[in-house]
């Protein structure tokens, strides 16, 4: 079901002289356009109104392994994929752009895995143009290879960021041990199960600046 926007009322000329005939007919044109205003924003404002509305989104995965060559360098986190994307767009690979000014939730989660046989620590923060957003860092261990089979973490977080337009944001991460990476793992069987993206980020927009 869809809202439709009413078109502007044709409303009928108006005579030199007052005529009953033009009232009615103009206040005929006048009831169904307000009645179709009126039904338009009860349906809007109703406890389900919110799946009339259409804000700006987007959806990105990566199906790439990335990894550290140094633990003294932040590295950028990478797509491959543009999932769903309604003016929040991906650009160099990196950069999550918005097109429209507001507060966004931006979501991630990243599939890390650890091939050494201890435990270690990878932070993950955002930077928007290219400056880091304070306080906005995790650190997350990573279990060490055990038994045979590498270690793995899933590090998600979400983030509310104020966003202008053309302004974009990127996810960065380091690690204090290069057998630490961002892992793609493809489908699976016994049972089939689907691939498991190195990256998954979604980004929303929540609500205008405040003032």
């Amino acid at each position: 079901m869809f809202l439709r926007q009413p078109p502007p009322p044709n409303l009928p000329i108006a005579p030199d002289q007052y005529q009953r005939f033009y009232n009615e007919a103009l206040t005929n044109v006048l009831r169904l356009y307000f009645n179709q205003l009126s039904t338009n924003l009860q349906s809007l404002f109703g406890p389900d109104g919110g799946r009339f509305l259409s804000n700006p989104f987007g959806a990105f995965s990566s199906e790439v392994d990335q990894t550290a060559a140094s633990t003294t360098v932040a590295y950028a986190v990478t797509y491959s994929n543009t999932d769903i994307s309604d003016s929040v767009f991906l650009s160099n690979s990196s950069r999550l752009n918005t097109t429209y000014p507001g507060i966004y939730n931006l979501q991630f989660s990243i599939q890390f895995v650890n091939t050494d046989t201890q435990i270690h620590d990878v932070d993950v923060w955002a930077a928007i143009n290219g400056t880091n957003i304070a306080n906005s860092n995790s650190r997350f261990s990573v279990p060490n290879r055990h038994g045979g089979v590498d270690g793995h973490l899933i590090a998600a977080l979400n983030l509310f960021l104020t966003m202008q337009a053309g302004d974009y944001v990127e996810l960065y991460w380091h690690t204090t041990n290069t057998a630490v990476s961002v892992e793609y793992l493809s489908a699976g069987s016994s049972p089939t199960r689907p691939a498991t993206p190195s990256v998954i980020a979604t980004m929303s927009f929540v609500s205008s600046i405040p003032e």
